[in-house]
């Protein structure tokens, strides 16, 4: 997430149009996940390790695309320049809902072709993959590039939104990850299970699952629990 917003803050500043940096941003992140993939099927090393290697590397990568531990970019030339007026604010909320939501559509119609299948299957069930004939190991590297990619394209929007990149930004985001991800298969997912669109309405449901996390948060804060609670 650091490395996606280092890549697009440092191109906003140097002139790029923002939304061309949040591709960038994207490219960065697959990358992060390719070299996650190699070292996973290529030297044997197991996912998790993998992934902590690579985020480790990363830190002092993204200290040499940024020069130093944060920079900042004005928010009049980032994508997030608004006014403190509630119609702006609905604007924005409505932007980002309508971008997650082509986000989604693109994912649907992508994991509907033969090689989305291919990813979904290794995913599900490697053995019975590789005995189908599917390159687990390519497939496996693909949706590590796929998923990186996509967290880079966030900490490319992230950056933007509160106009600054740091080395340090990201930490605990794999905590709301993860609520997004249970609060929208657990509140959702199973509303629609076995049905036709059920794949589609999980993945929408891990934006929802998003946006209540936070909307808990908002009444935990709302009820004057100590901020300490906030993670229990």
């Amino acid at each position: 997430m650091a490395t996606g917003g280092a890549v697009a803050v440092m191109l906003i500043r140097a002139g790029m149009n923002p939304w061309l940096a949040l591709i960038f941003a994207f490219l960065a992140g697959m990358a992060a996940g390719f070299i996650t993939g190699m070292l996973h099927t290529s030297l044997g090393i197991p996912g998790i390790l993998a992934s902590i290697l690579t985020q480790i590397s990363l830190y002092s990568i993204n200290l040499n695309i940024l020069g130093s531990s944060n920079q900042a970019v004005s928010l009049v030339v980032s994508l997030r320049y608004i006014s403190d007026s509630t119609a702006s604010k609905i604007r924005m909320f409505t932007t980002c809902i309508l971008f997650c939501v082509v986000l989604v559509a693109i994912l649907y119609w992508y994991f509907g072709t033969e090689q989305g299948h291919a990813i979904r299957a290794t995913g599900c069930n490697r053995q019975m993959a590789r005995a189908q004939g599917i390159n687990t190991d390519f497939h496996t590297v693909l949706a590590l590039m796929i998923s990186n990619g996509l967290v880079g394209l966030s900490g490319g929007l992230y950056a933007q939104y509160q106009g600054a990149a740091d080395v340090n930004m990201g930490r605990g985001a794999i905590v709301i990850g993860l609520a997004a991800v249970i609060i929208g298969d657990v509140l959702f997912g199973k509303m629609c299970a076995g049905k036709k669109i059920a794949f589609a309405y999980t993945l929408l449901s891990v934006i929802a699952g998003a946006i209540l996390y936070y909307l808990v948060l908002s009444v935990v804060l709302w009820l004057k629990f100590p901020s300490d609670d906030l993670k229990l």
